[in-house]
């Protein structure tokens, strides 16, 4: 019976979980709250606060220009006293600021309790990678990455529905309901890591390092820079989408969580077939495939806006299958290249340029995307398919200086991955 279920999560695309499970469990969890309040980052602010839709996208894009600092810092941190540690301040802050948003009424609130859940979503993003890194080998990167990514978006697309549900309700009720149970689920989650046992190898201290050492590294400052184009992409799902199909194009407001529950759906079930089949595929022209899809999606959305109310929801649903199809491909590779083109000893402080990448994304898109969309349509999704133009070119050329890069995707972990020919 093991091996039999071995070789079906071998076919799925799963890892060996052996003794990880607690930590399994516990992503697990933290997805299934975080799910919930995912696709009423925006919404649940303006539902329940006197605050416009620029204030909120101002208080949010702020919060993250205030906490970039927090990921170099906690980089730092991770290399001399583990990624343990630092993943259980991540969730104990992001509770702590999740029950504040409950009694949060003014752009003020909004805009301190929402640095300390952005510095605790570093702090966690900060030590994940970390933590993924050492419980897997090179050569089964992807696998593990894209497993726990998958086991995220189930959780996102069961708290999905309930968004939806809390959507259709629409009172401050349902919307604060959503805010609870997200900040229990946090709390849980620290509870499950608790008894996690630290993942640094051999249980040893860090090397000592420096910061010069990983600034100087030309190729992953690119990485860094190919990690933008595909998180900056990331954030439209959450603060653009929402948006753009309720507000401006006046769609039920159920349809935002049917997108968002497919694409976690896709992803849950489908992350593990995709990595299968990225087998021998060099790494950089993925990064490739991953803009192309994006850009897809964008002239999909688009179109969304010129259909009736009933055909632009079922044309919004396609626009989000290709765009999760773009997430599917990226995602798994520039994690597994982020783990594998750092030293061990550093890399807490290379991570967290890639922490950091995700932050500056999380920093510029909601003001950004508010500012675009409050001129209509079109504007948002025209300056993203320029800058899937500029990300595919930086892949490009990620691939002649980053060696890991162009290598191929084995999914095997006692193989050498091969560079491409």
């Amino acid at each position: 019976m093991t091996s039999r279920l071995s070789r079906l999560a071998d076919r799925l695309g799963f890892p060996a979980i052996g003794s990880h499970r607690r930590f399994v469990t516990a992503i697990a969890v933290d997805a299934l709250g975080s799910g919930v309040f995912m696709p009423l980052t925006m919404l649940y602010f303006l539902a329940v606060t006197p605050l416009t839709l620029l204030q909120v996208g101002a208080a949010i894009s702020i919060a993250s220009a205030v906490a970039l600092p927090a990921g170099p810092l906690i980089g730092a941190v991770v290399d001399r006293v583990g990624a343990k540690q630092v993943l259980l301040a991540g969730n104990a802050l992001q509770a702590l600021g999740f029950m504040a948003y409950l009694v949060t009424d003014s752009f003020a609130a909004v805009l301190v309790w929402t640095i300390v859940v952005t510095v605790g979503g570093t702090a966690f993003w900060g030590s994940y990678g970390n933590i993924v890194a050492a419980i897997s080998q090179p050569g089964e990167r992807e696998r593990w990455f894209g497993f726990l990514g998958a086991l995220r978006n189930v959780g996102f697309a069961l708290g999905g529905l309930a968004s939806g549900v809390a959507l259709s309700i629409g009172t401050d009720l349902a919307f604060e309901a959503v805010v609870a149970v997200n900040a229990a689920s946090y709390l849980l989650a620290l509870w499950l890591l608790i008894a996690v046992p630290d993942a640094r190898p051999g249980g040893r201290a860090s090397l000592p390092g420096s910061w010069s050492a990983v600034l100087a590294d030309r190729p992953y400052r690119l990485l860094m820079v190919a990690q933008v184009g595909y998180s900056l992409p990331m954030m439209i799902l959450n603060f653009a989408l929402p948006v753009y199909m309720v507000t401006v194009l006046g769609l039920p407001g159920w349809s935002t969580g049917v997108v968002f529950t497919i694409n976690c759906l896709m992803i849950g079930f489908g992350q593990g077939l995709v990595v299968n089949a990225m087998t021998g595929h060099v790494r950089y022209r993925l990064l490739l495939v991953t803009q192309a899809a994006f850009a897809a999606s964008y002239v999909v959305f688009l179109g969304g806006s010129v259909l009736s109310v009933w055909v632009a929801t079922a044309v919004m649903v396609v626009g989000g299958v290709v765009y999760t199809l773009a997430e599917l491909t990226g995602g798994p590779v520039l994690a597994a290249l982020s783990a594998e083109a750092a030293p061990e000893h550093l890399r807490g402080r290379y991570l967290s340029l890639i922490q950091l990448a995700w932050n500056v994304s999380s920093t510029i898109a909601p003001v950004t995307f508010a500012w675009l969309l409050e001129r209509g349509p079109e504007p948002l999704w025209i300056v993203m398919l320029a800058l899937t133009v500029l990300f595919a070119l930086v892949s490009l050329r990620l691939g002649t200086v980053l060696p890991q890069a162009a290598e191929r995707v084995t999914n095997r972990a006692d193989v050498v991955a091969a560079p491409a020919g």
